[in-house]
């Protein structure tokens, strides 16, 4: 893996029909801010050859509101990734190592946590700490360079920096 991209789901809404938070889906704004963060990360030269995506409903409309930036991306839906601790997504990236860009696409503590853990095992970074303050707000990728088995942070993108929402 050359590249990795830590994403974390855009804006849901607060309760799905069915009660389950597994069944939320995103909001208008939140397909908006997916949709922004994926055309930026177009820009800043990521591509992506592989995500890897919670299998709850809010991160499947995050890859298909992201996915028209990465058409030529293969996508696997993962059960276990849904809600899942920082060790548990870096496992799924380490899984593939043979493909050049990764994508996942998760759930805040864990996503959060990730970037974290990477940043503090010795990677070169350039988060704001600004940044480290306020988490990872909804529709925020995480880029990392990553070559020779270390990760080097890239680039931070938010929704709220391309003038989309964000925040929470």
């Amino acid at each position: 893996m050359q590249r990795l991209i830590l994403f974390r789901h855009a804006k849901a809404e607060r309760r799905a029909a069915s009660g389950e938070d597994y069944d939320r889906d995103l909001t208008e704004r939140g397909r908006r801010d997916a949709e922004l963060v994926g055309r930026a990360l177009v820009q800043a030269g990521v591509g992506v050859e592989l995500a890897l995506v919670s299998a709850s409903r809010r991160t499947r409309s995050t890859w298909e509101a992201v996915s028209a930036a990465f058409p030529v991306a293969r996508v696997r839906y993962e059960e276990d990734l849904y809600c899942a601790p920082a060790e548990r997504l870096l496992e799924a990236a380490q899984s593939a190592l043979e493909t050049g860009a990764v994508l996942i696409i998760a759930h805040n503590p864990g996503i959060f946590d990730a970037v974290l853990t990477l940043i503090e095992g010795g990677g070169q970074h350039l988060l704001d700490p600004a940044h480290a303050r306020h988490g990872m707000p909804t529709a925020t990728a995480v880029v990392f360079d990553w070559r020779d088995g270390k990760p080097a942070l890239i680039g931070y993108h938010l929704a709220s920096a391309y003038g989309g929402g964000g925040g929470e």
